[in-house]
């Protein structure tokens, strides 16, 4: 439904702006343009998603192997303890608990066939024992806020999209996507267990969110120490030797639990070229829109006014121009990845901009989009405090991507 007025919405003001520049200005171009963009960008938005089917063909693949091999429960492991106390209100033994697990470990290796399912499965036990079916409970908001932080390991989808349109080392996002949306994850967590008054001085709470935030802030106090190019190759050597580990423990991890590793690749790989066909619509949808916005002028004035704001303040500017990304990250996940790409299409994807847009992109997750389809699958309409919640990690995690760019682009 937000995409709806979204898509509307930029069709509209576009019309007014063009209206308004045609009559006080005379500018006779500004309609013939905008008409030429609904063209060019619905090329662009086939072209696009045709070059993904390959990409994301192939790590549909892979993710598919790890999925049969297990590592999505070894994930619900390591992770369990700290669920548990998370939520409190549940009790231990409470049937939820399995799903909740699956569904975190599926969200963070960005296995979104996994991930909803589980998802709604998790939503619909714990209302079953949700005194106020009508009323979100204190668990239901933890799950909601820690799926909206977007916590993922693996971006795959962005790396596929910033392949395609030809950057040169798809994966130098990995790292820089990774601590943001740590960051996002930890305050949204944070945030609820305020509201929640869970004791983060808990020795297990405690122990997994200090050690990890000890890490993160090692590795943003090292990367800040070395120069642009030590920056830049340290990080890109550091994040290809990641991905590339983790495609070789994925196909170990179905060795051992004797899984046909081609076969589950072709499964996979089915699924990915599947996805990759139903995105073209979607994505000519939203390219076609953002294309009017921007040839009527709405797309500059933007971005121009939003300078100029924090120019005054002496902030440095040069990542506004991926502001729409971050903008319309909680509304739409399509009508981000649309402003992500219109981003690297019109910047390039290996300038800062599109660089930001990526990063921007991988942050943190649809809030209202996630709202809507958990809390309306159970029938949830008062959801106290979990839009407050989800928007305040998505805050924390579109600042978060901001400064890791400057850190390892700019």
């Amino acid at each position: 439904m937000a995409l709806n007025y979204i898509w509307i919405f930029f069709f509209l003001v576009a019309f007014v702006i063009g209206l308004f520049k045609l009559i006080f200005f005379g500018d006779m171009g500004v309609f013939p343009a905008m008409v030429n963009s609904t063209f060019e960008m619905a090329k662009t938005g086939f072209e696009i998603s045709l070059g993904l089917t390959g990409v994301l063909t192939l790590w549909m693949g892979i993710m598919k192997i790890g999925e049969n091999g297990g590592v999505v429960n070894i994930f619900s492991r390591l992770i369990g303890p700290l669920f548990n106390k998370l939520f409190p209100g549940l009790g231990k033994n409470h049937p939820a608990h399995a799903s909740i697990m699956m569904n975190i470990a599926a969200n963070m290796l960005n296995l979104d066939n996994a991930a909803t399912p589980m998802g709604l499965k998790a939503m619909k036990e714990m209302q079953e024992t949700n005194p106020d079916k009508r009323t979100a409970s204190d668990s239901q908001i933890m799950f909601l806020v820690l799926n909206t932080s977007g916590l993922t390991i693996l971006p795959i989808s962005i790396m596929v999209y910033r392949a395609q349109l030809g950057a040169a080392n798809p994966s130098d996002i990995f790292i820089p996507i990774m601590l943001a949306t740590y960051f996002s994850t930890i305050v949204g967590l944070v945030s609820v267990a305020i509201y929640q008054r869970i004791n983060l001085f808990d020795k297990v709470i405690l122990s997994y969110l200090g050690g990890l935030t000890a890490f993160i802030i090692a590795i943003i106090w090292y990367f800040s120490t070395l120069g642009k190019e030590e920056v830049t190759q340290i990080s890109n050597v550091t994040s290809n030797f990641i991905l590339f580990s983790v495609i070789i423990g994925f196909i170990l991890l179905a060795i051992r639990k004797k899984v046909n590793v081609y076969e589950s690749f072709i499964e996979g790989a089915k699924d990915g070229f599947k996805t990759a066909v139903k995105i073209i619509p979607y994505l000519i949808a939203i390219l076609v829109a953002i294309g009017v916005f921007r040839e009527s002028g709405a797309m500059d004035w933007f971005i121009s006014g939003v300078a100029w704001v924090l120019g005054q303040a002496g902030i440095n500017t040069d990542f506004t121009a991926a502001l729409p990304t971050a903008l319309m990250k909680p509304l739409s996940g399509s009508g981000a990845r649309g402003m992500m790409v219109d981003a690297m299409t019109t910047y390039g994807a290996d300038s800062f901009v599109g660089r930001v847009a990526s990063t921007v992109q991988g942050a943190t997750d649809t809030t209202f989009y996630i709202l809507a389809v958990y809390f309306g699958a159970v029938g949830i309409k008062n959801t106290r405090y979990a839009v407050v919640c989800g928007l305040i990690a998505d805050f924390a995690g579109i600042i978060a991507a901001i400064v890791m760019a400057y850190l390892f682009f700019h």
